[in-house]
C-alpha cells in the first residue's frame, strides 16, 4: 500500500522532528520516516549548548529566534526540556586571545546586537573563581544556556505524535522521484508519496542532495564528548575558549561534560563511530589545563555523535534549486541542536506560505555555485 502525505519529513533527528511537529501544527499531514531510530545520531548525543555565543553572523537571527522558543518551549512540546539559563563564556587565555574576543564583540555591536559581553580578568575571577590564573578575560552572554539533548528529543517526538505526525522508524530511503505534482518515494517499507519532501538526514543529507543533482560540499563528522564522575562544583556558565577547543559544563550532579570539537571516525555505512583516544587525551587536558581543580578527577564515560559539517560551517536550509517541493535542512555542523526551533518555524512557513519569517539565503544549498 503506498502512504500518502501532505509532507514527508526524511531524518528522525531534532530538526527533522521540529519540521514535522510545526508542519502538522499549521495543518499539513505529515509522515516522517527515519532509518535508525529517532535522535539515534548528533541530535541525542550532543553537548545541548543552548547558545548564541559566537554564533557564525548570518546565523545569529536564527539563534536569536531560537533562544526566545526555547523561553517558552513547554508552550511547543510541553516539556522545558532541562533547560537551564545559566550562560555561556568564552575564556581568553592570554592578552592575544582577549583582543581576538573584543574585535568579535566591536563585529557583533556592529550588527546590532548586544549580547556578547565582555568582562576583564578581575570580572571572570569573581564569576568563576576556579579558573586558570592566567587567563585574562571573556566574552560573557547572559542569556544563553544548555538542556538535556535525549530528552529534548523524546519530547519534540511526543508533541509530533499528538500533532497527528506519523512517525516510521526503521524505514531507510532508497530513491525518490518526481512524478509530476508529487515525489515517489522508495523505501526499505514500501513505496510514500507526497507533494513536498523535507531532506533532513543530518550527515546522510548531503549524499541524498547529491543524488538529486545538487551537491554540496558536507562531510560526515563524528564530535567526540565524554563526562566525569562527580565533582565538587566549581563552574556555573558553560565554557569555551577563544582559541582552543573546549565546551564544558557542569551538571547539576557534579560531573562535567567535556566537548569541544576534537573528531572520532564515523561510518556512515553503518552508522557507528570509533573513538580517537589521543583526541579525548587532549581534550581532557585543556579542560584541567583550564581548570586545575578537575586534574585526577575520573572519566567515566566517552562517546561520539555523526553530524554534517558543511565547508563554511554554516547549515544547508532552504528550498531546492533544482527540484520542486523539495525543502533541505542538514549540515548543522556540530552546533544545530539551540537553532531546532527556530528552524522548524522556518521550514514551516516556507513550505506553507513560501516565506521563511527568518533570514535563510545565507544557507541557501546553491550558495556553493558561487564559490570559484
Amino acid at each position: 500500500m503506498i502512504k500518502t502525505s501532505d509532507v514527508l519529513v526524511i531524518g528522525g533527528g531534532l530538526h527533522g522532528l521540529s519540521a514535522a511537529l510545526q508542519l502538522a501544527r499549521d495543518g499539513a499531514r505529515v509522515r516522517l520516516v527515519e532509518r535508525e531510530t529517532i535522535g539515534r545520531h548528533a541530535s541525542g548525543v550532543n553537548a545541548g549548548g543552548v547558545r548564541r555565543l559566537g554564533r557564525h553572523v548570518a546565523e545569529i537571527p536564527l539563534s536569536e529566534a531560537a533562544l526566545a522558543m526555547w523561553r517558552e518551549l513547554p508552550e511547543l512540546v510541553g516539556d522545558d526540556c532541562g533547560f537551564k539559563s545559566s550562560g555561556q563564556i568564552k575564556i581568553a587565555e592570554s592578552e592575544a586571545d582577549l583582543d581576538l574576543l573584543k574585535a568579535r564583540a566591536e563585529e557583533v555591536r556592529g550588527l546590532g546586537y548586544e549580547h556578547e559581553v565582555i568582562i576583564d580578568q578581575a570580572a571572570l575571577r569573581e564569576l568563576i573563581p576556579t579558573v586558570a590564573e592566567r587567563c585574562t578575560g571573556a566574552i560573557l552572554v547572559s542569556g544563553d544556556g544548555f538542556a538535556n539533548p535525549y530528552r529534548t528529543c523524546i519530547a519534540f517526538r511526543r508533541a509530533a505524535l499528538r500533532a497527528g505526525v506519523i512517525i516510521d522508524e526503521g524505514v531507510a530511503v532508497e530513491g525518490l522521484e518526481r512524478d509530476g505534482e508529487v515525489w515517489r518515494i522508495r523505501t526499505s517499507a514500501g513505496e510514500y508519496q507526497a507533494p513536498e519532501v523535507v531532506n533532513c538526514a543530518g550527515a546522510w543529507g548531503a549524499v541524498l542532495a547529491g543524488q538529486l543533482g545538487e551537491p554540496v560540499p558536507v562531510r560526515a563528522a563524528a564530535y567526540m564528548m565524554m563526562v566525569t564522575e562527580p565533582v565538587p562544583r566549581f563552574v556555573e556558565p558553560v565554557v569555551g575558549l577563544a582559541s582552543r577547543k573546549l565546551s564544558l559544563k557542569q551538571m547539576e550532579n557534579g560531573t562535567v561534560v567535556i566537548g569541544g570539537g576534537f573528531e572520532g571516525k564515523p561510518d556512515t555505512r553503518t552508522g557507528k563511530t570509533s573513538l580517537d583516544v589521543r583526541g579525548l587525551a587532549k581534550s581532557a587536558g585543556i579542560a584541567s589545563g583550564v581548570f586545575p581543580v578537575l586534574r585526577g578527577a575520573r572519566l567515566v564515560r566517552a562517546w561520539a555523535g555523526i553530524d554534517g559539517e558543511a565547508a563554511d560551517k554554516i547549515p544547508v536550509i532552504g528550498r531546492s534549486l533544482v527540484h520542486e517541493g523539495l525543502t533541505h535542512a542538514f549540515g548543522f555542523s556540530g552546533h544545530g541542536f539551540q537553532l531546532v526551533p527556530a528552524v522548524g518555524r522556518a521550514l514551516a512557513d516556507l513550505i506553507r506560505a513560501g516565506q521563511p519569517g527568518l533570514p535563510l539565503l545565507p544557507f541557501s544549498p546553491g550558495r556553493f555555485d558561487k564559490v570559484s
